[in-house]
C-alpha cells in the first residue's frame, strides 16, 4: 500500500460537491447524533482516497467532516463524523440501497457517491489495509498480529451510534462514525484489559486512527455466542429462571473491574466528590421532573437518596470501568462464559467524561436496571423474577470481587436512582408504553430503605 494518499482531489472543492448530498442523508442516519437539528453547513478536516477515485473499479473516499448545527454550546467544537464513500460512475443494482446521490459539479461530477461499508470489495479493502500495518495519507493502520487474507466482509445492521462489519466470522470491525481527540475507551480498556490477561473481553488485533482520534477497532468476532438481552428475554419466554446465569455475570463483572484495576491507575473517592456526585444527581432530578410531572410526588424521596450518597464518607474506589453496562453489552458462549463487550461508554457523553475514574457500582446500577427492563417484556409482569436476578448478580460479584456491591447501598442507590431517573425522561420521549418500568424503579428506590 501506499505510504501517502492520493491528493489529486483538492479539498475546497471536494466538499462543495458533496455537500448537498450530505445535507440530505447524514440525518437519516442512525448514528447521526445531531437529529432534531439542522444542518447548516460542513468543515472538512481530512479526506484521503483508500481507493483513487479516477481508477476503472470503485474508489474509496475517507472523510472526516465537522458538522455544522445551532444549538451547542459555546466554544465546543462541532460534531466530526467518520465517512466512507464509494465512488462509482456506474452503480450495480445490488448496491442501489446504499446510494447517497449523484453529485452534480465539481471534480467528481456525474459520479455515484455510496455507503462505502455496504460495498464488499471496498469493505474488504479496509481490512487489507488493516493487515499491512503503516500509513496512509492521515490515517495510521495498526495490528498486533498477522491476520488471514481475503475474508469476505458483511455488514451488520444491529448498530445504532457507530457501523460493523465482520470477516468470515472471523473478526468484526467498529468503525465509529462520531469522532473525538483522544483514544477511545473501546480500543483503550480492551487492549489494557488484554494487557492484564482477563479473558472476559476480546483483544483487539488491529485499529486505525488519525491524529489523537480512533477510527476503528477490529476484535475476534465470537459468532457462537448470544447477547445477555436476548438469553434473558427467552429464559421468561421459557417461564424460566435466569440466576445461575446473572451469578455468572456478576462474576465476570468484579473480574474485568479487578483487571481493570491492575491494569490502569487507582484512587479513593473524596468526600467533596461524592457531594459533587449527588449534586449532579439532584440537577438531573430536578430537569426530569420539569420534563415528566409524574416524577413530582417522588422528588422528596428522591432527594432524600441522593442526600444519603452527598453524605457518605467517601473512601470509595474509583477506577476506569465500563460506563454503560446492561445485558445487551454481554455475550454468553457455547462454554457458559460470559463475555464483556463495547467498552465505549455513553455515545452521547464527552470523552473526557467516558475517560475518568468512577466508582464500580455505576456498572452494577447499570445490570441492575437491565434486569428490570427484561422481565417488563413478559406478561403479566414478572418483578419478582428481576428481583432474583438482581440478588444473583450481586452475590456472583461479591464472590469474584470480595466486597458485595450492596454493602455501600448509599452510592449503589443513588447511581440505580439516577439512571432510572434518566429512563423515564428518555421513555416519556420515545416509549411512552415503557415508561411504567422506570416508574416502578422510581416509587421502590424512593420509599425502601
Amino acid at each position: 500500500m501506499p505510504e501517502t494518499a492520493s491528493t489529486t482531489r483538492a479539498p475546497d472543492a471536494l466538499l462543495p460537491s458533496l455537500a448537498p448530498l450530505l445535507h440530505e442523508w447524514l440525518p437519516r442516519q442512525r448514528w447521526f447524533a445531531g437529529k432534531g437539528r439542522r444542518v447548516t453547513g460542513f468543515t472538512l478536516e481530512a479526506a484521503t482516497e483508500l481507493l483513487p477515485l479516477d481508477g476503472p473499479g470503485p474508489g474509496l473516499l475517507h472523510l472526516l467532516v465537522r458538522v455544522e448545527q445551532p444549538g451547542r454550546p459555546a466554544g465546543t467544537p462541532a460534531d466530526c463524523y467518520q465517512l466512507l464513500l464509494g465512488v462509482r460512475t456506474q452503480l450495480p443494482p445490488r448496491l442501489a440501497p446504499a446510494l447517497i446521490g449523484r453529485i452534480r459539479q465539481g471534480p467528481l461530477a456525474g459520479r455515484a457517491v455510496y455507503e462505502g461499508l455496504r460495498d464488499p470489495r471496498l469493505a474488504g479493502l479496509l481490512y487489507e489495509r488493516l493487515r499491512t500495518p503503516g500509513r496512509t495519507g492521515p490515517l495510521r493502520f495498526h495490528a498486533t498480529t498477522a491476520l488471514p487474507p481475503a475474508l469476505a466482509p458483511r455488514m451488520l445492521d444491529a448498530e445504532q451510534s457507530n457501523s460493523s462489519l465482520v470477516y468470515g466470522d472471523s473478526f468484526i470491525l467498529k468503525i465509529f462514525r462520531r469522532v473525538s481527540p483522544g483514544a477511545n475507551p473501546d480500543l483503550e480498556l480492551p487492549l489494557a484489559l488484554a494487557g492484564a490477561g482477563c479473558a472476559r473481553v476480546p483483544a483487539p488485533v488491529a485499529w486505525f486512527e488519525s491524529g489523537a482520534s480512533t477510527l476503528g477497532v477490529l476484535q475476534p468476532y465470537l459468532r457462537n455466542s448470544r447477547d445477555g438481552w436476548r438469553l434473558a428475554l427467552d429464559a421468561l419466554a421459557d417461564g424460566r429462571e435466569f440466576t445461575a446465569e446473572a451469578r455468572a455475570l456478576g462474576r465476570a463483572t468484579a473480574e474485568v473491574h479487578l483487571a481493570l484495576a491492575e491494569a490502569l491507575p487507582t484512587r479513593r473517592l473524596q468526600r467533596s466528590e461524592t457531594e459533587q456526585l449527588a449534586a449532579a444527581m439532584d440537577r438531573r432530578l430536578h430537569a426530569a421532573a420539569q420534563a415528566v410531572p409524574a416524577l413530582m410526588p417522588y422528588v422528596p424521596g428522591l432527594r432524600a437518596v441522593f442526600a444519603a450518597a452527598s453524605g457518605a464518607d467517601g473512601g470509595s474506589a474509583v477506577q476506569r470501568i465500563h460506563g454503560d453496562l446492561h445485558l445487551g453489552q454481554t455475550l454468553r458462549g457455547s462454554d457458559g462464559g460470559w463475555a464483556v463487550i463495547d467498552f465505549e461508554g455513553e455515545p452521547a457523553k464527552p470523552l473526557d467524561e467516558r475517560r475518568s475514574p468512577q466508582p464500580t457500582v455505576r456498572d452494577v446500577a447499570g445490570m441492575l436496571r437491565s434486569f428490570d427492563y427484561a422481565a417488563r417484556t413478559h406478561r403479566p409482569w414478572n418483578a419478582d423474577w428481576a428481583a432474583r436476578c438482581r440478588a444473583a448478580y450481586c452475590t456472583g460479584y461479591a464472590e469474584a470481587a470480595g466486597a458485595d456491591p450492596r454493602t455501600d447501598p448509599a452510592l449503589l442507590r443513588a447511581y440505580e436512582t439516577d439512571k432510572a431517573v434518566y429512563e423515564v425522561v428518555y421513555e416519556a420521549r420515545h416509549r411512552p408504553d415503557w415508561l411504567p418500568v422506570p416508574m416502578s424503579a422510581i416509587e421502590r428506590l424512593s420509599t425502601s430503605r
